[in-house]
């Protein structure tokens, strides 16, 4: 296997202190351009996406999504995004790695890097594991079993799912993100999936982010509700 095909992804969820807000505008403000300025490095040569979860989530204001060849670059943001100001007040509530690479399961090629409906308005995202039983059942009835999960899937043709796998780099087994622009068809698409064969070997599919893809400029603004404008546009 060709492990050059593969991208390591990255998803960093970033709370603020709501000390943070009560700081002087101007000194919000450098914080953010700070901030802004390492994902704009990391975005001229690698993908790089801007979630807010102002609303969705009360453990977490924002994430960031990374995706490179090699662990090296991930890193080198991340240092460079902890000397900025911002993460001075900030904490890293959840934060998930895991590698792309071809499913065992669908027939379909799928891409080991970010389709390109991943720049629709929600990316839903959520960390999983499967029950040991899972591992013990043969090759032929897991295959039987997960073509019954895909032929749910396919019937909501707005929803695309992206699968990245954590086994040994990781705490959970797979991070799991789907690109929809209408949760509701997301909502019943989870709903159905509940009354599948493969759904009874899931040890635990929590916690479930609800990402409202947005700029850097407007997820920053999202954090203290003043507007920044900052030179290049990411997002």
């Amino acid at each position: 296997m060709n492990m050059s095909d593969r991208n390591f992804v990255k998803f960093t969820f970033v709370k603020l202190d709501p000390a943070w807000r009560r700081r002087d505008s101007g000194d919000r403000m450098r914080d953010k351009v700070e901030f802004a300025a390492a994902c704009t490095s990391f975005a001229e040569d690698h993908f790089f996406r801007t979630y807010s979860l102002v609303g969705t989530r009360g453990d977490c204001d924002l994430m960031v999504r990374t995706v490179a060849s090699s662990l090296d670059p991930i890193h080198e943001f991340h240092v460079l995004l902890n000397q900025t100001g911002l993460m001075r007040w900030a904490e890293i509530p959840y934060s998930y790695l895991a590698m792309t690479k071809e499913s065992l399961y669908s027939d379909e090629p799928l891409p080991l890097e970010p389709r390109p409906g991943s720049d629709a308005r929600y990316l839903i995202v959520y960390p999983m594991w499967k029950k040991r039983e899972w591992y013990l059942l043969s090759a032929e009835e897991r295959t039987r079993i997960m073509r019954g999960h895909i032929e749910v899937g396919r019937r909501y043709t707005n929803i695309d799912i992206n699968t990245a796998y954590s086994y040994g780099l990781d705490d959970q087994e797979f991070v799991v993100s789907f690109n929809a622009d209408e949760p509701g068809e997301f909502l019943d698409l989870v709903q159905e999936l509940r009354g599948t064969e493969s759904s009874s070997y899931t040890e635990s599919e929590t916690p479930i982010f609800t990402c409202i893809s947005a700029s850097v400029e407007r997820a920053l603004g999202a954090l203290d509700g003043e507007a920044v404008a900052i030179e290049p546009t990411l997002g």
